[in-house]
């Protein structure tokens, strides 16, 4: 049973290989020159290192884009193009009702299937997270976003629970729609669906959020670097979003901040005074006439913030890890519940 479906998969298998051969010798290249840029730029720099910092972003953060991007893909991919013809080609076909005839249980022939093909498409993806990661890891050190949504999930361990996910929701599909083309159809509808559901509504509440009074004056008086350094204010935030509303009296601003490494989860905020109420006018610096950042620098205003804290980064990785991990195994006991008791 195993060599039958080494000889069924062997193309893809071998294909999968190839595409992970050149991609990692481009990225073994490109991550060596990174890692140089590095070391002779802020590596080597002395103080502020903002110039030093830029020229490494400049240079290689539409690529870290287009890198990450191709292995957020390549979960889908293996769903769409391995896991939804597994079974549904076999019931299409007609082909399964011969193995069932040789002695073959169909407790068996899935288990077969799902785990040879599955460990393979695990493995393939884990060792692109492990390049990627690997890759990347200059300019995460630089631009500390790793825990925004989607350099978290192009990072580390989760695109290993990603692609296990992947790949039993295809079979399970095929499993469920017996045709090839409308399994791989929904297989990538309802993936997509889950990778855009979970960061935004399911991740931000693994732990509860820390909240933070943040000081305008502070902001703009000693902002943050991208690392922390002397010179940043010693809760570290800066700001990141501005926005002027409505005109008059009832003229407000929303304000957004970020602190780096830490993954802010509150939309930007009302300006508030000390005792907690939102301002509106010009004493909310929001007089259309006045420089709100030089207005923050004299006003004892603040705006709230949820975030999660930086050091919980792994732990994340880890919870959703097994998320992805519990719903394919529950995917996988669906297919064999459904394969013994309503195929017939």
């Amino acid at each position: 049973m195993i060599w039958l479906t080494w000889r069924q998969y062997r193309v893809q298998t071998l294909v999968a290989l190839a595409a992970l051969a050149g991609f990692a010798i481009y990225l073994l290249v490109t991550g060596f020159q990174m890692r140089d840029l590095y070391d002779s730029t802020v590596g080597a720099c002395q103080g502020d290192c903002a110039i030093a910092k830029n020229a490494l972003v400049v240079e290689y953060q539409t690529l870290n884009y287009y890198v990450t991007s191709a292995l957020l893909a390549v979960p889908g991919i293996i769903g769409v193009f391995w896991g939804a013809p597994l079974i549904a080609r076999e019931l299409e076909t007609g082909t399964h009702r011969l193995v069932w005839n040789q002695s073959i249980t169909r407790g068996r022939w899935l288990l077969v299937k799902l785990g040879a093909v599955g460990l393979i498409a695990v493995a393939v993806t884990g060792v692109l997270s492990l390049l990627v990661t690997w890759w990347a890891s200059p300019i995460d050190r630089v631009n500390l976003d790793r825990f925004t949504p989607l350099m978290f999930s192009g990072r580390a361990i989760v695109p290993l629970g990603y692609a296990a996910f992947a790949f039993t929701l295809g079979a399970c599909a095929g499993l469920l729609i017996r045709r090839t083309v409308p399994a791989m159809a929904a297989t990538l509808v309802a993936f997509v669906a889950v990778q855009i559901l979970i960061p935004f509504a399911i991740r931000p509440h693994f732990a509860a959020s820390e909240r933070a009074d943040v000081t305008l004056s502070s902001l703009v008086m000693a902002p943050a670097t991208s690392d922390g350094e002397s010179g940043a204010p010693a809760d570290g935030w800066n700001v990141n979003h501005v926005q002027l509303l409505g005109y008059g009296d009832d003229a407000h601003l929303e304000v957004g901040v970020l602190r780096p490494g830490t993954w802010v989860v509150s939309d930007p905020g009302p300006v508030l005074d000390p005792s907690g109420r939102e301002v509106r006018g010009p004493r909310g610096c929001a007089d259309r006439d006045t420089d709100p950042f030089k207005c923050f620098t004299t006003s004892d205003l603040h705006t709230k913030v949820a975030y999660q804290p930086a050091d919980r980064y792994w732990t994340f990785q880890w919870l959703e890890t097994g998320l992805f991990l519990a719903l394919s195994g529950l995917l996988a006991g669906f297919c064999s519940w459904w394969l013994r008791r309503r195929l017939a």
